[in-house]
């Protein structure tokens, strides 16, 4: 895009921003726009993100100058296999309106009846919705958690943050949803049809312009940067997340075993894994600072490993370190240990779990059978915890009430 027409997409933006009427807007620039396709209007959001645009003032201007770009936008195909992630996703949306289409008729007519017993199949629906709703979570996971930090890697940010504040209005709505059903004894059904419509509705507001902005400008921007070995990637990373009760099954049939692909040397000094890399350095303050002390045994019964935070439960020191197991453990719970490690290495078990009362503190001490991608035991890891305070907490703290 010339910097001239990028300037000129900007300057209009900006005039709907200061409430000049979208006609007007739209009726000056139509030469500019009839040009324009959704990678475009996704890196001019971003640059007026970086320009100082706060995201909720775009989140509202958004609404406004998609109507502007709606003609251009609506042109553009997406040819894309059934099992494409965007194919997937576009799919869902689909459903999902038809959901809360139906939830709004359903709302409608509990308005206007004054006997609960004459809608117990229509109350019955609702809590079928309420339910579907909730299993939509998956949908949001992926997007928020495999698509958008891939697209944010080819440097357009602003737009997948826009999307993830309306999910969590989404989110907030659907639970609404969930507690009214599962409050309609307490609440009595006056207030609760009341409330159904006023919840509906606002879903009903929210949701498909929501999914109508992913479709035609996240989606096909997606489309244009993300490449064909992301996509598969992308791919597995939703297989591995899950699929919503009513994702279509044709849709997310098992993808084949990827290919093994060659292993990129690592810098100097860095440990690579399958989800990233980190230094020694980082690692080793990474399981320092766990609140949980491990201790790692070998496939052949041998302390291999233990982390030392800042606060220990049970002494370990590097004596310990090439000793086997069964010696650091006392004759009384000897026979216990090779019990479980048995269980272990035969793959009779992979977990076994034991609390005790230690010094007027509440311990939790689990054992886990470590193994590779193939199953092959590799040893135990053993975690000591210190639950004391985690049993009395109740309600709710939430990340946004932290006090820094």
């Amino acid at each position: 895009m010339s910097e001239d027409r990028k300037a000129q997409i900007k300057e209009a933006i900006r005039q709907l921003h200061a409430g000049v009427p979208p006609e007007q807007v739209k009726e000056k620039f139509r030469h500019v726009f009839e040009e324009t396709d959704s990678l475009e209007i996704a890196k001019i959001e971003e640059e007026l993100g970086k320009e100082g645009m706060k995201r909720e003032e775009m989140r509202k201007l958004c609404d406004v100058h998609m109507a502007i770009f709606k003609e251009q936008l609506e042109k553009q195909t997406l040819n894309l296999q059934p099992s494409q992630p965007i194919s997937i996703l576009t799919e869902e949306h689909k459903i999902m309106v038809k959901m809360v289409e139906q939830l709004v008729t359903l709302a409608s007519k509990l308005l206007k009846v004054s006997d609960i017993r004459y809608v117990s199949e229509e109350i019955h629906q609702v809590e079928h919705l309420a339910e579907d709703f909730t299993d939509s979570e998956k949908h949001y996971l992926r997007e928020e958690n495999v698509l958008f930090p891939i697209i944010e890697k080819h440097g357009i940010t602003e737009p997948p943050a826009v999307m993830w504040m309306e999910h969590n209005d989404i989110r907030e709505l659907e639970k609404k949803l969930h507690v009214l059903v599962n409050d309609l004894d307490n609440m009595g059904f006056p207030a609760f049809k009341e409330q159904l419509w006023d919840t509906a509705k606002t879903l009903d507001n929210l949701l498909p312009n929501h999914f109508y902005k992913e479709n035609n400008v996240l989606f096909p921007a997606a489309m244009s940067v993300v490449t064909a070995e992301e996509w598969k990637e992308i791919r597995r990373e939703f297989d591995e997340i899950g699929y919503c009760y009513f994702t279509p099954p044709e849709l997310i049939k098992i993808m084949p075993p990827p290919e093994t692909a060659p292993v990129q040397a690592a810098a100097e000094g860095v440990l690579q894994f399958e989800t990233g890399n980190l230094t020694k350095e980082q690692l080793d303050g990474l399981l320092n600072t766990l609140p949980v002390e491990i201790t790692f045994v070998d496939a052949d019964d041998t302390v291999r490993y233990f982390n030392k935070p800042e606060q220990r439960i049970f002494v370990r020191t590097k004596a310990v370190i090439g000793r086997k197991v069964q010696k650091c453990h006392p004759e009384k719970s000897l026979h216990i240990v090779s019990k479980i490690v048995d269980s272990f290495k035969t793959g009779k078990r992979n977990v076994a779990e034991f609390w005790i009362t230690l010094d007027n503190r509440f311990v939790h001490i689990r054992f886990f059978a470590v193994r590779d991608a193939s199953g092959k035991y590799l040893g135990t890891m053993e975690v000591v915890q210190d639950v004391t305070s985690i049993k009395k907490l109740e309600g709710e703290r939430r990340l946004l009430d932290w006090q820094g």
